[in-house]
């Protein structure tokens, strides 16, 4: 772990290299985890599941909670800070990021998470998100995508499909669609994953998998909204059509579904991915999949099956994870570097006060 002012205040350090350090040895469960606030979301939106999972998960961090801080913009995904009892903030809409980055630089100590929505995180934050992404804070960011604006009652979002029809859109909507993991990997974010509301061992699988990651982790969560964009997931949660709609990733595997009778190889005329039945093709030509390869290309172009808001072909699971140097670390070391050294204070002060007071300044009379 860097150098960092917190060991003078004698507070615990959260990471060493990249690893989670427990700050608590205490037996803890999901409900020392939720707060005293009545949960207000409509009867069978996915955000219950995802609450639940969370809490439920959160005691297998070790950590305490007041080391633990969720920072939500506006949308319906964004009342999680109050049912959880930990640090939070119920934020400005599409600043969720920028604040976390905030807090995440200017304390090691504690574990930053972003919980955002399709709209929130893609449409006012379009531009916080792919920063947060590309200067690899220590952050884990949750994105309840629910290809839907539910807190304003049911107008497109920059993830519902083509043609997509509501209040907003009544002839159907003309715009192409953010597929978010494919965003993700284009703004060199270093953990990627893709996971289902409904998937409790999934879900809860990918979110160990993204706190233990040192940098930004971007988990895309598919959440149903029953009341405004009810079965828009139908294709990857119906048992009847679910085995051939769902690809799943594993580091180190070949890419399978179908039950094996279909996987994934590489398409040599366009450079992406094509699926084929296994039974066609020799075992070696099946794309092992490699989310640690430094190069996200193959990440992408298996991101690009989910193509349009169609969900017929979904690859689920993590996309990218790689080691990559983070921003808070990086920023932490400079301020050590400019304030530690052989020089006396007096010489520290001096040079602090040049920087201040370098290049242009006024003397107001």
């Amino acid at each position: 772990m860097s150098t960092s002012p917190l060991t003078d205040l004698g507070l615990p350090g959260l990471r060493s290299g990249t690893e989670l350090v427990p700050t608590t040895d205490e037996k803890q469960t999901g409900k020392d985890f939720t707060s005293d606030q009545e949960v207000r979301w409509c009867p069978g939106c996915g955000d219950y599941a995802v609450l639940k999972a969370v809490q439920s998960f959160l005691p297998d961090l070790g950590l305490r909670r007041e080391n633990i801080v969720f920072v939500s913009g506006i949308g319906c995904s964004s009342r999680f800070p109050y049912y959880l009892d930990t640090y939070g903030m119920h934020s400005i809409h599409g600043r969720a990021p920028s604040i976390a980055t905030g807090i995440a630089t200017a304390r090691e100590d504690l574990s930053v998470w972003v919980v955002t929505g399709d709209g929130d995180a893609l449409s006012i934050g379009g531009n916080h998100l792919i920063h947060a992404l590309r200067r690899n804070v220590n952050m884990t960011i949750l994105l309840f995508n629910n290809r839907i604006y539910g807190l304003t009652k049911g107008q497109y979002s920059p993830t519902s499909e083509t043609g997509k029809v509501t209040k907003s859109t009544p002839m159907g909507s003309v715009d192409h669609p953010f597929n978010p993991v494919s965003l993700a990997l284009g703004a060199e974010a270093s953990f990627v994953a893709r996971t289902i509301d409904s998937d409790r061992k999934h879900l809860t699988e990918v979110l160990a998998a993204a706190a233990a990651h040192r940098g930004t982790s971007l988990v895309e969560i598919y959440q149903n909204c029953p009341i405004f964009n009810d079965g828009a997931f139908d294709a990857i949660k119906n048992p009847d059509t679910k085995p051939d709609a769902i690809i799943p990733l594993v580091h180190g595997e070949p890419i399978t579904f179908s039950a094996g009778t279909k996987g994934l190889v590489r398409d040599q005329s366009s450079g992406g991915v094509s699926i084929v039945a296994t039974a066609d093709v020799p075992t070696e030509q099946l794309l092992v999949h490699d989310a640690h390869h430094p190069d996200p290309s193959q990440a992408f172009a298996i991101s690009r099956l989910t193509e349009m808001g169609y969900l017929n072909q979904t690859p689920i699971g993590i996309f990218r994870q790689v080691e990559r140097t983070t921003y808070d670390d990086a920023a932490r070391e400079q301020v050590t570097a400019a304030t530690t050294g052989d020089d006396d204070a007096a010489d520290q002060s001096a040079r602090l006060a040049a920087l201040i007071g370098g290049g242009d300044t006024w003397t107001i009379l």
